[in-house]
């Protein structure tokens, strides 16, 4: 412990006593390997146990791991299972990751409605990757009426948003699509 800094320190020992944002911001601090040695399984540990006291930030973070499989095996399942939790608590990014499980059915059973309603809600937050996965529910017609107008406004929206990916997400999707 001697060789940690002063902030890793003082949040070690916050998350010790149980703090969950302590918790989830040394979860980040290992994930990250900011500060520490990055270590994926050591992030999941606190991850857990922020997300065991409901904290929001902490449950997509877990989310993210079990969908990339960073830390624990890869399991769609249960990253449906975190995503829920925290996109029921208005996080964006659990919002649009969830929908875009929803999209492909990875963890859950496809269903375009679904993910549309859940890229709305991230979308409405101007998040930058929901507005571009709109927009390319739009552009053809999944869970919502095909509308090239819609499908170029959400577009547009995720580029002013600093979503660089927009147009190369159309690319992906396209090619998700077609296998």
């Amino acid at each position: 412990m001697e060789k940690l800094d002063e902030k890793i320190r003082n949040l070690l020992l916050e998350a010790e006593q149980g703090s969950a944002s302590a918790q989830n911001e040394l979860g980040d601090c290992y994930f990250d390997g900011k500060e520490v040695i990055q270590d994926y399984v050591e992030a999941v540990k606190w991850y857990k146990l922020a997300s065991n006291q409901e904290n929001s930030d902490a449950q997509n973070n877990l989310g993210d791991c079990y969908y990339n499989g960073e830390g624990v095996p890869q399991d769609y399942a249960e990253a449906v299972k975190w995503y829920k939790l925290a996109a029921d608590q208005d996080i964006d990014d659990a919002q649009c990751d969830l929908g875009t499980c929803y999209y492909f059915g990875y963890g859950v059973d496809k269903d375009y409605s679904e993910a549309v309603r859940l890229f709305k809600l991230a979308a409405l937050q101007e998040h930058g990757e929901a507005q571009c996965n709109l927009g390319v529910c739009y552009k053809y017609g999944h869970g919502v009426e095909k509308d090239i107008n819609e499908a170029n406004k959400w577009i547009k929206l995720a580029t002013s948003q600093g979503y660089d990916y927009s147009e190369s997400s159309l690319g992906a999707w396209d090619q998700e699509q077609e296998s």
